[in-house]
């Protein structure tokens, strides 16, 4: 369930390097909502025996000097479950939604492991919510979905028993040598592939010298369009950028959204981000400030069966969403286009060895490029089924992921036939949130309206 003592992707520890500008913060937080508290006690015995089957729940970041290699996950000796695993109590849903707001915008402790998990119960409606906490470098959507049973169950009182291994090994060595060993590792499989990789593209160019060419053209061609700097801000309304965080929920059927995609012969990550692109298309003729195009960061995942679930595997493409267009069904034919050509990017082969790159350079330089793109939208396909925690059912699961930068995340969960969009604001960039909320409504109706449904 993940190696012991390794040191990070590069793509991880370039989530990690931004934590040095707090506007930066990868935090995934994320909302389970409960019918009622579940049992204390097996919740306790769940998250102990689920920190033992992913031993990179019991990891700290160890970071080498002068980054001469990309940072390494130890062994926390001192490791303590019930500073990470706590508990509170509130009386609302806002309540629970502020206390979330509050861990987006607080850092970890960079000597523990990056995790907490908080129970919040006593709701006046009987119900609790657990609040999960996570660095973007330990896990990303799809990882945390597929580590969702170590924790949860399809039925309400499973046969549980807990997992008898130890939690973890010793570390692997003093860190400095260790490191250097990793970076001259990293170089010698870096010269072999490429090696490797020559035969094939020489005998390639032989056979076919202009389709070679073209092709070799294409891929650094799309490296360039992947790693170009991001000069201007596209929006004129959402433009600040502070550490204020405002966190909601918008809700819709996951048929209702399929229908509407299905009915235009996209995706529903298409729908979803063409409902997103028509609350952005309301929200600056709100503010009279109309606008032909935004910005979006779209996480693709590169996630493979093999990759462990402690892992983050995504990696980020850019690319302009149609914001001028008011027809939904074109607005989503259009995205379909674009965001097909990000999710087949020649660069995505490329994605660690970008990564190196760009942690080589000064964080500030490449946070001032992040900090420029308009907004951050991803689509997380969630558990199908309804499931249950230490004895209580779920009845939503709701994410939020970080702005890295942007002036809103808007990240979409599926959970048990419904769709959650969990909205993570910079109030710098949009202060008027209950304004972008209603907006947000209004493009996601526009879009399910297209399939017939009336929302």
């Amino acid at each position: 369930m993940g190696a012991q003592n390794e040191f990070m992707r590069a793509s991880d520890a370039f989530s990690w390097y931004q934590e040095a500008d707090p506007a930066m913060r990868a935090t995934i937080v994320s909302i389970v909502w409960l019918d009622r508290s579940p049992d204390w006690e097996r919740l306790v015995e769940r998250v102990e025996a689920a920190t033992r089957l992913v031993p990179r729940l019991r990891q700290r970041v160890a970071e080498p000097p002068l980054r001469i290699a990309v940072p390494r996950w130890e062994t926390d000796e001192d490791f303590d479950l019930s500073w990470h695993l706590r508990r509170t109590s509130a009386d609302t849903h806002d309540a629970v939604l502020e206390a979330a707001r509050i861990e987006a915008m607080t850092g970890f402790d960079r000597a523990r492991p990056l995790w907490t998990f908080t129970l919040v119960d006593g709701l006046q409606d009987g119900g609790a919510a657990l609040i999960m906490k996570m660095h973007h470098a330990l896990t990303d959507g799809v990882g945390a979905v597929r580590l969702a049973p170590t924790l949860f169950d399809t039925v309400p009182e499973p046969e549980f028993v807990p997992h008898p291994g130890e939690p973890g090994r010793a570390n692997g060595g003093a860190l400095l040598p260790a490191a250097i060993l990793h970076t001259a590792g990293q170089l010698t499989g870096l010269a072999r592939e490429v090696v490797t990789a020559a035969g094939p593209a020489v005998w390639r160019l032989l056979r076919d010298p202009v389709g070679g060419v073209r092709t070799a053209w294409d891929t650094v061609q799309s490296i360039g369009r992947t790693v170009a700097p991001v000069t201007d801000i596209r929006s004129p309304v959402m433009r600040g950028r502070g550490l204020g965080r405002h966190l909601h929920v918008v809700s819709a059927g996951l048929n209702d959204l399929k229908h509407a995609a299905r009915t235009t012969g996209v995706t529903v990550n298409d729908a979803f981000l063409a409902a997103v692109t028509g609350g952005m298309r309301h929200y600056h003729h709100k503010h009279d400030a109309p606008v032909d195009e935004l910005r979006v960061t779209m996480p693709v995942s590169i996630r493979t069966a093999t990759d462990a679930l402690a892992s983050n595997r995504i990696t980020l493409m850019r690319f302009l969403v149609p914001v001028a267009e008011a027809d939904p069904a074109r607005r989503m034919r259009l995205i379909d286009t674009r965001a097909r050509s990000a999710r087949t990017a020649r660069s995505l082969g490329f994605t660690d060895a970008i990564a190196a790159g760009l942690d080589l350079l000064p964080t500030g330089f490449v946070g001032g490029m992040l900090k420029r793109v308009d907004f951050l939208a991803s689509d997380v396909t969630g558990v199908p089924v309804t499931t249950y925690l230490a004895g209580a059912e779920v009845t939503a699961h709701a994410a939020f992921g970080p702005t890295m930068g942007c002036a809103a995340n808007l990240t979409l969960m599926s959970y048990a036939g419904t769709c959650h969009i969990g909205v993570n604001l910079d109030t710098a960039a949009v202060p008027d949130p209950p304004v972008f909320i209603d907006c947000l409504r209004r493009g996601l109706a526009e879009v399910i309206a297209v399939g017939g449904v009336t929302p």
